[in-house]
């Protein structure tokens, strides 16, 4: 996965912090969602329908949030601006983190990864990696519900690798788990110690 030319890429960063979550902790949270051997060949077989389709994907996400003002403007000025390079260099990112969720070790590397996407919603870490001007902060409340959306609309392009229905059904299942971790993780900036 060539990513490199990706700005404010980071995965596998050794000057990352190591996440305070740890990869017993980890374990525990993919048993409290069931997710286990067999949703791991479920994302890797996601991921080899959803790589040619990670724009698709990108737009329609996108649409979603451009769509309701509530949400762009976490991606806008404190006018109200949206700005335009903020958007496409997440975009960029958020494009590999498709890939990233299908084909990724969950290793100690991922670990520190998620908590340092979780930083980039809180106010803590929001808008430094690119420098922007938008709004500093994105309430909890809109990690957590983006968790149907994102999971949602993910089917249709699953159902273009015409898989077989079981198949496309547990791929489906494991991406939902895989989001569901994911956000889970980066809501403990949120928490107060010792309270994620």
């Amino acid at each position: 996965m060539p990513t490199t030319s990706i700005p404010g890429y980071r995965y596998g960063d050794s000057s990352l912090p190591t996440s305070p979550v740890t990869l017993e902790d980890l374990d525990r949270l993919r048993q409290s969602v069931l997710f286990d051997d067999q949703d791991c060949q479920a994302l890797a077989a996601a991921g080899e329908i959803l790589a040619g389709q990670v724009d698709e994907i990108l737009d329609v996400w996108y649409g979603f949030v451009a769509s309701h003002p509530h949400l762009v403007k976490y991606f806008s000025t404190n006018q109200g601006e949206p700005i335009g390079d903020y958007l496409a260099a997440v975009r960029r990112r958020f494009g590999q983190w498709i890939l990233d969720t299908c084909n990724r070790e969950w290793d100690q590397d991922w670990l520190n990864y998620q908590e340092e996407i979780a930083k980039r919603h809180h106010r803590i870490g929001k808008n430094r990696t690119d420098g922007a001007a938008a709004v500093d902060h994105i309430p909890m409340r809109y990690l957590i519900a983006f968790i149907y959306p994102i999971t949602a609309t993910i089917r249709p392009f699953l159902e273009n690798g015409n898989r077989s229905a079981e198949e496309t059904e547990k791929m489906f299942h494991a991406w939902f788990k895989a989001v569901t971790i994911q956000v889970t993780l980066w809501t403990r900036p949120y928490a107060n110690d010792g309270d994620f």
